[in-house]
């Protein structure tokens, strides 16, 4: 019995060491302390059964075993709700024994004698049951408790097996530890005494405790103090106010909830930020730092054109999307938009791509100019006197129509060879397109012709017919007088 002593004390520091490494709150409670044994409830006497079992509990000094250092401990396992299955170990020694015995040297006034049997060596061993207030009075402190189990005693060379009904109260200092006392009746099936009432054999009897407690067990995969079965997610660790699950950003909505989980947001985006506050998260914003439109994923659209700003040529200004929201400008009001408008500063129909179409007026003026544009004789020279007036009549004219086309046509009387007249009638449909082209008129919307003497519009006999055959025309290009004399 002296090696099991030891063994006891061993397993207790061992366990005690173990059990401090755990976290709080596990279904496993581990607790050592010491233990007091009491046998006045086995001595008989008393006025009644009650008085004979009861009386005197707490006579410490006269009727309590204690062995001074660590004499018991105990395991026990949570079941569930609040009831718990424990098996608890304990080591004493009885010098205190209690007799009923009033004609008996040194007996008390009730008649009790207390003796030493020889300091017998006191074993228990014990399973119980224990039902605990504790949720029940909401506390998180004081903690009562009811039990009751069997056991067996081994007391000297004697042993017997008991019913042990008791309580307990636990004060606990931390979710993880407490101080547990508990007292507990154990009741024996064996005979008291073999006739000699001094010589324990089989005594019912109390047994007190008081101790440290640990709970230990539990598994907290994320280590962040909340457990798995409570944990909603136990493989990260997390805050108590959500379960266990993290708040990387702290805006209040869980990781596993959070649509920007690294970025602080607002709950009514799934945790995402609104950095321009116009109600979409900037992750789905196109413009996070303007506010803007839902419609345009978050841009604004300052003219209210339907089109973006971003995407908008002309912001403040309405226009339609078919001209990258700038308003369609008509400068010369005649309703063909200046984008599509061949001649933008002169009025003309859509026909005609805005520009003015060339009236027969124009073309009788044309006629008329052109035939008095007069060259020195047998030249391409333009003469100088009335001849410029003409030209800039002609250009006059011809700005009216800035993409209509124009032929400077030549023509020469009958003197002469062919090569000659050709190249005269050419040389000098060139001085009057030259003439034009440095009075303003576009060089592309005129081209040259020679007709040399192919085309008179008098008579060659005589000198009046001949001067009226030296002559040059601007017709329109495409009019219906073209190639007309």
């Amino acid at each position: 019995m002296k090696h099991l002593y030891k063994f006891l004390f061993a397993a207790t520091l061992l366990m005690t060491i173990s059990s401090q490494a755990q976290d709080s709150n596990n279904p496993w409670a581990l607790s050592f302390g010491v233990n007091a044994v009491d046998t006045r409830a086995s001595a008989g006497g008393g006025k009644s059964w009650l008085d004979a079992h009861f009386s005197q509990p707490f006579n410490v000094s006269e009727n309590w075993n204690i062995l001074p250092s660590v004499s018991y401990i105990s395991l026990a396992r949570s079941i569930g709700n609040n009831f718990s299955v424990g098996l608890q170990g304990s080591i004493n020694k009885i010098d205190k024994f209690v007799v009923f015995d009033p004609t008996a040297p040194g007996h008390n006034s009730c008649g009790y004698v207390v003796t030493n049997p020889g300091d017998l060596m006191y074993y228990g061993v014990d399973a119980n049951v224990k039902y605990s207030f504790k949720s029940l009075i909401k506390s998180k402190v004081i903690d009562p408790s009811l039990r009751v189990g069997g056991g067996y005693t081994f007391l000297g060379d004697n042993s017997y097996g008991t019913v042990n009904p008791g309580a307990g109260l636990t004060f606990w200092f931390t979710e993880k530890v407490g101080l547990a006392l508990e007292t507990t009746y154990k009741k024996s099936f064996g005979d008291r005494t073999t006739g000699d009432i001094y010589t324990p054999q089989a005594p019912s009897h109390f047994q007190h405790s008081v101790g440290i407690t640990f709970q230990f067990g539990g598994k907290d995969t994320d280590g962040d103090g909340i457990y798995d079965k409570e944990d909603a997610c136990p493989e990260v660790a997390g805050l108590k106010q959500f379960k266990g699950c993290p708040d990387t950003d702290g805006d209040g909505i869980i990781d596993g909830s959070d649509a920007c989980p690294d970025v602080f947001g607002l709950a009514a985006l799934n945790g995402c930020p609104d950095t321009d506050g116009d109600g979409i998260a900037d992750k789905d914003d196109a413009c996070p730092e303007v506010a803007g439109l839902a419609a345009f994923k978050g841009c604004p659209d300052t003219d209210g054109d339907g089109l973006a700003d971003k995407d908008d040529k002309c912001p403040t200004v309405a226009g339609p999307k078919d001209n990258g929201g700038c308003p369609v400008l008509d400068a010369d009001k005649d309703g063909v938009a200046d984008k599509d408008d061949d001649c933008p500063t002169v009025a003309g129909p859509a026909s005609n791509r805005g520009c003015p179409e060339v009236t027969t007026e124009a073309l009788d003026n044309l006629k008329v100019e052109a035939r008095s544009v007069y060259f020195e004789s047998g030249k391409s020279t333009l003469k100088t006197d009335g001849t410029p007036a003409r030209l800039d009549a002609i250009k006059e004219i011809l700005k009216n129509y800035p993409n209509a086309k124009f032929s400077v046509e030549g023509h020469t009387d009958s003197d002469g060879s062919d090569a000659y007249n050709q190249k005269l009638s050419e040389d000098r449909a060139n001085a009057v397109k030259n003439a034009l082209v440095t009075r303003g008129i576009n060089a592309d919307n005129l081209t040259t012709v020679g007709f040399s003497e192919s085309k008179p519009i008098a008579t060659n006999k005589t000198k009046a017919g001949k001067a009226k055959n030296r002559r040059t025309e601007v017709r329109h290009v495409g009019s219906k007088y073209e190639g007309k004399l």
